[in-house]
């Protein structure tokens, strides 16, 4: 079968026999084959999840769609189903910091992130220049108390005009209003350090550095309205010592900083991530 034809179907329902069933005969009604397949049941939801990548008889997703959707019968099934290779469109927030940012475009211009990136939002022109040396518009939205809310607004427009798929807040930091972060449910992703909530404020790393921490980590999550607590993507930690100066804690930070975040937007972009209640089921 031809490229076309590569279809990527997610499915969450509740749990029940025979959905396995239902969606291979599904798929089977449009000459479909399955590549791949992972599933899960979350027993405390009672929530079933399903990634299947399909090579089927149509290049139509809405025809694969349809065929599942007829064998599975349940109203509370939620299917999707998209071309395998589709891009989504990310929009990329940043502020001073600059090593998320750079990641994210290395990889995306070397093909290892799946994605489209239209534009880059900051409420700082530090990262101009970066995104000038990717040839990506670059828009800069200074934000005070005074002006937050007109600035959201824009944000939001810009979300709109450009058909975003995902916002990824790659070190923006401002805190994002309520109305922002409802707007955005389920689609934006900000990466934080792992002291939260024991080393707050300005200069984390320092912070810990002076208390002899062990470890120092990353935490990738949805964003919510509740500060830095949404469902969990990914995470990593690396070990220090006694020996490590807090430069080399603000360093080794920085790279899981990194790493985490573009497995998030990774994982997100393979329609690998699903949310379920306040937690993620995640197939790596």
């Amino acid at each position: 079968m031809s490229a076309a034809n590569h279809h990527v179907l997610t499915l969450t329902c509740p749990d029940r026999p025979g959905i396995v069933a239902a969606v291979c005969a599904g798929v089977l009604d449009v000459g479909g084959n399955i590549v791949e397949n992972q599933q899960f049941s979350d027993p405390e939801t009672n929530t079933f999840c399903m990634r299947m990548v399909v090579d089927s008889g149509t290049d139509d997703p809405s025809k694969v769609h349809w065929a599942v959707s007829e064998r599975l019968a349940d109203p509370m099934a939620d299917v999707h189903v998209r071309p395998a290779d589709a891009r989504p469109k990310v929009l990329v927030m940043v502020s001073k910091f600059d090593h998320c940012l750079v990641d994210l475009l290395y990889r995306w211009r070397n093909g290892l992130l799946p994605i489209d990136i239209p534009l880059i939002v900051s409420n700082h022109p530090d990262c101009q220049p970066v995104a000038g040396r990717y040839d990506i518009p670059f828009l800069h939205l200074p934000v005070t108390k005074d002006t937050k809310a007109e600035q959201e607004a824009q944000i939001q427009e810009l979300v709109r005009t450009h058909d975003i798929d995902l916002v990824v807040l790659a070190r923006y930091m401002q805190i994002l209003s309520d109305d922002l972060c409802e707007f955005l449910r389920g689609r934006a992703i900000n990466i934080h350090h792992s002291f939260l909530p024991g080393f707050k404020g300005a200069r984390p790393y320092h912070q810990a550095h002076e208390r002899g921490v062990k470890l120092v980590g990353a935490t990738a999550h949805f964003v919510t309205a509740e500060l830095d607590e949404g469902p969990i993507i990914e995470q990593d930690v690396a070990r220090v010592s006694h020996a490590h100066t807090a430069e080399q804690l603000v360093e080794l930070g920085q790279d899981t900083e990194r790493l985490v975040l573009a497995r998030a937007v990774r994982y997100w972009a393979d329609d690998r991530v699903f949310l379920v209640g306040n937690k993620t089921v995640v197939f790596s």
